[in-house]
Protein backbone atom coordinates (compact mmCIF):
# COMPACT_ATOMS: atom_id res chain seq x y z
CA UNK A 1 0.00 0.00 0.00
CA UNK A 2 1.25 3.41 -1.12
CA UNK A 3 -0.50 6.55 0.41
CA UNK A 4 1.12 10.31 -0.15
CA UNK A 5 0.53 12.42 2.66
CA UNK A 6 1.64 16.26 2.51
CA UNK A 7 0.31 19.96 3.17
CA UNK A 8 -2.99 18.76 4.55
CA UNK A 9 -3.78 15.96 2.42
CA UNK A 10 -3.73 12.44 1.70
CA UNK A 11 -4.21 10.47 -1.53
CA UNK A 12 -3.27 6.78 -3.05
CA UNK A 13 0.13 7.60 -5.41
CA UNK A 14 -1.30 6.93 -9.00
CA UNK A 15 2.04 6.45 -10.85
CA UNK A 16 5.58 5.67 -10.59
CA UNK A 17 5.42 2.14 -10.67
CA UNK A 18 7.59 1.88 -13.63
CA UNK A 19 10.68 0.31 -11.34
CA UNK A 20 7.57 -1.49 -9.20
CA UNK A 21 6.32 -3.62 -12.28
CA UNK A 22 10.21 -4.32 -13.62
CA UNK A 23 10.93 -5.40 -10.26
CA UNK A 24 7.81 -7.62 -9.86
CA UNK A 25 9.09 -9.44 -13.43
CA UNK A 26 12.73 -10.57 -11.78
CA UNK A 27 11.89 -11.01 -8.02
CA UNK A 28 8.72 -12.65 -8.43
CA UNK A 29 10.07 -15.00 -11.01
CA UNK A 30 13.09 -16.17 -8.29
CA UNK A 31 10.28 -16.60 -5.77
CA UNK A 32 8.74 -19.16 -8.19
CA UNK A 33 11.61 -20.95 -8.65
CA UNK A 34 12.26 -21.08 -4.55
CA UNK A 35 9.08 -22.45 -3.88
CA UNK A 36 9.40 -25.38 -6.37
CA UNK A 37 12.74 -26.02 -4.94
CA UNK A 38 11.94 -24.95 -1.20
CA UNK A 39 11.67 -28.08 1.72
CA UNK A 40 8.67 -26.95 3.22
CA UNK A 41 5.27 -25.86 3.76
CA UNK A 42 4.24 -21.77 3.13
CA UNK A 43 1.12 -22.86 5.74
CA UNK A 44 1.49 -20.15 8.76
CA UNK A 45 -0.62 -19.79 11.51
CA UNK A 46 -1.34 -20.61 15.32
CA UNK A 47 -2.68 -24.20 14.54
CA UNK A 48 -1.57 -24.86 11.25
CA UNK A 49 1.62 -26.46 9.21
CA UNK A 50 1.27 -29.68 11.80
CA UNK A 51 3.06 -32.61 9.72
CA UNK A 52 3.75 -36.13 10.91
CA UNK A 53 7.51 -35.96 11.91
CA UNK A 54 7.87 -37.68 15.80
CA UNK A 55 9.21 -34.41 16.79
CA UNK A 56 6.71 -31.79 17.93
CA UNK A 57 8.93 -28.06 17.57
CA UNK A 58 6.99 -25.14 18.78
CA UNK A 59 7.94 -21.23 17.00
CA UNK A 60 6.84 -18.10 18.14
CA UNK A 61 6.43 -15.66 14.98
CA UNK A 62 4.98 -16.31 11.62
CA UNK A 63 8.39 -15.74 9.88
CA UNK A 64 10.34 -18.44 12.56
CA UNK A 65 7.37 -20.36 12.00
CA UNK A 66 7.96 -20.66 7.75
CA UNK A 67 11.86 -20.72 8.05
CA UNK A 68 11.00 -24.11 10.80
CA UNK A 69 8.88 -25.19 8.13
CA UNK A 70 11.20 -25.40 5.34
CA UNK A 71 13.85 -26.45 7.57
CA UNK A 72 12.58 -29.55 8.94
CA UNK A 73 11.37 -30.91 5.43
CA UNK A 74 8.24 -32.94 7.07
CA UNK A 75 10.75 -34.11 9.88
CA UNK A 76 8.95 -32.93 12.43
CA UNK A 77 5.80 -31.57 13.25
CA UNK A 78 5.44 -27.48 13.72
CA UNK A 79 2.96 -25.52 15.80
CA UNK A 80 3.12 -21.51 15.18
CA UNK A 81 1.75 -19.39 17.86
CA UNK A 82 1.12 -16.20 16.07
CA UNK A 83 -1.04 -15.72 12.88
CA UNK A 84 -0.48 -13.77 10.13
CA UNK A 85 -0.69 -10.20 10.96
CA UNK A 86 -0.38 -10.16 14.68
CA UNK A 87 2.48 -7.92 16.41
CA UNK A 88 5.06 -9.31 17.88
CA UNK A 89 5.07 -6.92 20.50
CA UNK A 90 2.18 -7.13 21.88
CA UNK A 91 1.10 -10.19 21.07
CA UNK A 92 0.21 -13.26 24.33
CA UNK A 93 -0.34 -16.37 25.06
CA UNK A 94 -3.39 -18.39 25.70
CA UNK A 95 -2.95 -21.01 28.46
CA UNK A 96 -3.13 -23.59 26.11
CA UNK A 97 -0.63 -21.89 23.93
CA UNK A 98 1.47 -21.88 27.41
CA UNK A 99 1.20 -25.51 28.06
CA UNK A 100 2.05 -26.07 24.45
CA UNK A 101 5.56 -24.10 25.01
CA UNK A 102 5.77 -26.27 28.08
CA UNK A 103 5.51 -29.77 26.35
CA UNK A 104 7.22 -28.97 23.33
CA UNK A 105 10.60 -31.11 22.10
CA UNK A 106 11.87 -28.23 20.65
CA UNK A 107 10.89 -24.17 21.33
CA UNK A 108 11.86 -21.98 18.23
CA UNK A 109 12.17 -17.93 19.39
CA UNK A 110 13.13 -14.86 18.04
CA UNK A 111 14.77 -13.74 21.54
CA UNK A 112 16.24 -10.57 22.51
CA UNK A 113 13.00 -8.97 23.96
CA UNK A 114 10.93 -9.59 20.89
CA UNK A 115 8.23 -12.07 22.64
CA UNK A 116 7.68 -9.51 25.58
CA UNK A 117 4.44 -10.82 26.48
CA UNK A 118 5.78 -14.29 27.16
CA UNK A 119 9.52 -14.50 27.67
CA UNK A 120 8.59 -15.58 31.11
CA UNK A 121 7.07 -18.70 29.78
CA UNK A 122 9.89 -19.28 27.42
CA UNK A 123 12.05 -19.04 30.25
CA UNK A 124 10.40 -21.44 32.74
CA UNK A 125 10.18 -23.62 29.80
CA UNK A 126 13.98 -23.74 29.30
CA UNK A 127 14.37 -23.73 33.41
CA UNK A 128 12.00 -26.98 33.06
CA UNK A 129 14.20 -28.43 30.77
CA UNK A 130 12.58 -27.56 27.37
CA UNK A 131 15.12 -26.66 24.52
CA UNK A 132 14.24 -23.39 23.84
CA UNK A 133 16.58 -22.28 20.82
CA UNK A 134 16.37 -18.21 20.51
CA UNK A 135 17.58 -17.16 17.07
CA UNK A 136 18.85 -13.99 17.13
CA UNK A 137 20.68 -14.10 19.86
CA UNK A 138 23.14 -16.26 17.80
CA UNK A 139 22.95 -14.68 14.78
CA UNK A 140 25.08 -11.67 15.33
CA UNK A 141 22.46 -9.23 16.68
CA UNK A 142 23.69 -5.10 16.26
CA UNK A 143 22.69 -2.88 18.59
CA UNK A 144 19.74 -0.61 17.55
CA UNK A 145 20.32 2.34 15.21
CA UNK A 146 19.28 5.29 18.02
CA UNK A 147 17.39 6.82 15.15
CA UNK A 148 15.35 9.44 17.08
CA UNK A 149 17.44 9.65 20.01
CA UNK A 150 15.87 6.41 22.14
CA UNK A 151 18.91 4.41 22.43
CA UNK A 152 20.55 6.82 24.73
CA UNK A 153 17.61 6.10 27.27
CA UNK A 154 17.85 3.94 29.87
CA UNK A 155 15.27 1.48 29.05
CA UNK A 156 17.06 0.56 25.94
CA UNK A 157 20.80 1.72 26.38
CA UNK A 158 22.81 -1.01 25.26
CA UNK A 159 20.02 -3.37 23.96
CA UNK A 160 20.24 -5.29 21.05
CA UNK A 161 18.15 -4.98 17.95
CA UNK A 162 15.42 -8.09 17.71
CA UNK A 163 14.42 -8.13 13.98
CA UNK A 164 16.94 -10.12 12.73
CA UNK A 165 15.31 -11.90 10.29
CA UNK A 166 14.96 -8.10 7.42
CA UNK A 167 18.52 -9.48 6.97
CA UNK A 168 18.35 -12.77 4.77
CA UNK A 169 21.94 -13.43 5.29
CA UNK A 170 21.22 -13.43 8.99
CA UNK A 171 18.13 -16.03 8.85
CA UNK A 172 20.36 -18.08 6.74
CA UNK A 173 22.31 -18.64 9.62
CA UNK A 174 19.46 -18.89 11.54
CA UNK A 175 18.25 -21.88 9.58
CA UNK A 176 21.66 -23.56 10.07
CA UNK A 177 21.54 -23.39 13.81
CA UNK A 178 17.60 -24.61 13.94
CA UNK A 179 18.89 -27.22 11.13
CA UNK A 180 21.69 -28.13 14.02
CA UNK A 181 19.09 -28.51 16.63
CA UNK A 182 16.95 -30.83 14.94
CA UNK A 183 20.21 -32.73 14.19
CA UNK A 184 20.70 -33.44 17.50
CA UNK A 185 16.93 -33.97 18.86
CA UNK A 186 16.36 -36.49 15.54
CA UNK A 187 19.90 -38.30 15.93
CA UNK A 188 20.03 -37.44 12.26
CA UNK A 189 22.18 -35.15 10.21
CA UNK A 190 19.37 -35.07 7.29
CA UNK A 191 17.73 -32.15 8.85
CA UNK A 192 21.11 -30.36 8.77
CA UNK A 193 21.89 -31.35 5.32
CA UNK A 194 18.15 -29.75 4.67
CA UNK A 195 18.48 -26.52 6.72
CA UNK A 196 21.79 -26.09 4.47
CA UNK A 197 19.51 -25.95 1.05
CA UNK A 198 16.96 -23.46 2.29
CA UNK A 199 20.11 -21.43 3.81
CA UNK A 200 21.70 -21.46 0.54
CA UNK A 201 18.44 -20.25 -0.72
CA UNK A 202 18.22 -17.37 1.70
CA UNK A 203 21.50 -16.30 0.14
CA UNK A 204 20.39 -16.63 -3.45
CA UNK A 205 17.53 -14.42 -2.36
CA UNK A 206 19.77 -11.79 -0.48
CA UNK A 207 21.98 -11.33 -3.63
CA UNK A 208 18.80 -10.82 -5.62
CA UNK A 209 17.04 -8.55 -3.33
CA UNK A 210 20.81 -6.23 -3.86
CA UNK A 211 20.50 -6.12 -7.04
CA UNK A 212 17.09 -5.01 -6.89
CA UNK A 213 17.40 -2.36 -4.64
CA UNK A 214 20.54 -1.37 -6.62
CA UNK A 215 18.38 1.09 -8.67
CA UNK A 216 17.89 3.09 -6.07
CA UNK A 217 20.46 6.14 -6.01
CA UNK A 218 23.04 6.73 -3.22
CA UNK A 219 21.86 9.99 -2.46
CA UNK A 220 18.35 8.59 -2.68
CA UNK A 221 18.66 6.12 0.29
CA UNK A 222 17.07 7.87 3.30
CA UNK A 223 13.63 7.14 5.08
CA UNK A 224 11.50 7.22 8.01
CA UNK A 225 10.51 4.00 9.68
CA UNK A 226 7.34 3.45 12.19
CA UNK A 227 9.66 2.34 14.54
CA UNK A 228 12.97 1.59 14.95
CA UNK A 229 12.53 -2.56 13.04
CA UNK A 230 14.50 -1.24 9.91
CA UNK A 231 18.19 -1.19 11.30
CA UNK A 232 19.20 -4.55 10.05
CA UNK A 233 17.63 -3.67 6.37
CA UNK A 234 19.73 -0.85 6.67
CA UNK A 235 22.75 -1.95 7.61
CA UNK A 236 22.89 -4.95 4.83
CA UNK A 237 21.72 -3.02 1.80
CA UNK A 238 22.82 1.02 2.51
CA UNK A 239 20.17 2.82 4.00
CA UNK A 240 20.38 5.70 6.30
CA UNK A 241 17.14 5.81 8.80
CA UNK A 242 17.02 9.50 9.51
CA UNK A 243 13.98 8.76 12.34
CA UNK A 244 11.21 7.06 13.68
CA UNK A 245 8.04 8.03 14.56
CA UNK A 246 7.50 5.60 17.46
CA UNK A 247 11.34 6.33 19.19
CA UNK A 248 11.28 2.66 20.17
CA UNK A 249 12.91 -1.07 19.32
CA UNK A 250 8.82 -1.80 20.29
CA UNK A 251 5.40 -0.37 18.57
CA UNK A 252 3.67 -0.24 21.92
CA UNK A 253 5.88 3.11 23.32
CA UNK A 254 4.32 6.54 22.46
CA UNK A 255 6.65 9.51 21.23
CA UNK A 256 6.38 12.87 23.28
CA UNK A 257 5.80 16.17 21.06
CA UNK A 258 8.81 17.30 20.65
CA UNK A 259 9.42 13.88 19.03
CA UNK A 260 7.01 14.67 16.55
CA UNK A 261 8.69 18.40 16.30
CA UNK A 262 12.16 16.98 15.66
CA UNK A 263 10.77 14.65 13.33
CA UNK A 264 9.23 16.79 11.06
CA UNK A 265 12.25 18.62 11.46
CA UNK A 266 14.34 15.95 10.18
CA UNK A 267 11.71 15.17 7.78
CA UNK A 268 12.59 18.27 5.97
CA UNK A 269 15.69 19.27 6.47
CA UNK A 270 16.81 15.63 4.79
CA UNK A 271 14.12 15.79 2.36
CA UNK A 272 13.10 12.10 3.14
CA UNK A 273 10.41 10.88 0.70
CA UNK A 274 8.41 7.66 3.14
CA UNK A 275 7.52 6.41 5.92
CA UNK A 276 7.49 3.08 6.16
CA UNK A 277 5.38 1.54 8.39
CA UNK A 278 4.60 -1.95 9.54
CA UNK A 279 1.60 -4.06 7.76
CA UNK A 280 0.82 -4.91 11.56
CA UNK A 281 0.10 -1.07 12.70
CA UNK A 282 -2.32 1.18 12.02
CA UNK A 283 -0.80 4.38 10.00
CA UNK A 284 -2.53 6.66 11.60
CA UNK A 285 0.45 8.44 13.87
CA UNK A 286 2.80 8.25 10.18
CA UNK A 287 0.03 10.26 8.41
CA UNK A 288 -0.21 12.70 11.33
CA UNK A 289 3.83 13.36 11.25
CA UNK A 290 3.55 13.37 7.63
CA UNK A 291 0.78 15.35 7.45
CA UNK A 292 3.13 18.38 9.66
CA UNK A 293 5.90 18.78 7.19
CA UNK A 294 6.11 21.21 4.26
CA UNK A 295 6.26 18.63 1.10
CA UNK A 296 4.73 15.39 0.03
CA UNK A 297 5.70 12.32 2.23
CA UNK A 298 4.65 8.91 1.15
CA UNK A 299 3.34 5.94 3.89
CA UNK A 300 4.32 2.70 2.49
CA UNK A 301 3.32 -0.39 4.16
CA UNK A 302 5.99 -3.09 4.39
CA UNK A 303 5.76 -6.29 6.06
CA UNK A 304 8.35 -6.02 8.90
CA UNK A 305 6.83 -8.06 12.03
CA UNK A 306 4.75 -11.13 10.25
CA UNK A 307 3.91 -12.67 6.89
CA UNK A 308 1.13 -11.42 5.40
CA UNK A 309 -2.39 -12.84 4.85
CA UNK A 310 -3.45 -15.55 2.01
CA UNK A 311 -3.26 -12.82 -1.24
CA UNK A 312 -0.92 -10.45 0.32
CA UNK A 313 2.55 -11.50 -1.60
CA UNK A 314 4.41 -12.11 1.78
CA UNK A 315 2.54 -15.62 3.14
CA UNK A 316 6.00 -16.98 3.19
CA UNK A 317 9.80 -15.19 4.54
CA UNK A 318 10.64 -15.17 0.80
CA UNK A 319 7.91 -13.54 -0.34
CA UNK A 320 8.08 -11.12 2.75
CA UNK A 321 11.48 -9.91 1.86
CA UNK A 322 10.48 -9.66 -1.85
CA UNK A 323 7.53 -7.82 -1.22
CA UNK A 324 9.35 -5.25 0.84
CA UNK A 325 12.37 -5.10 -1.63
CA UNK A 326 9.99 -3.78 -4.68
CA UNK A 327 8.13 -1.57 -2.18
CA UNK A 328 11.26 0.31 -1.22
CA UNK A 329 12.89 0.59 -4.82
CA UNK A 330 9.57 1.85 -5.82
CA UNK A 331 9.16 4.61 -3.34
CA UNK A 332 12.53 5.40 -3.41
CA UNK A 333 13.91 5.06 -6.56
CA UNK A 334 12.24 7.92 -8.34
Amino acid sequence: MRTIVGRGNSREASGGYGVYRLLRGSVALFVTVIAVVACGSADSGADAGAGEGSLTIVVTTTVLGDVVKNVTCGAASVETLMSPGQDPHSFDLSARQAADVQDADLVVANGLGLEHGFTDVLLEARDAGTPVLFVAEEVGPIPYTGAGGHADDDEEQGMLDPHVWLDPLRMARGARLIGAELARQLGDEAAAACADEYARTLESLDVQIAEALAVIPMTSRKFVANHDALGYLADRYGFEVVGVVIPSGSTLAEPSASDIVELVDAIEREGVPVIFVESSVAPKLAETVASETGQDVEIVRLYTGSLGEEGSGAETYVELIATNAERIAAALAG
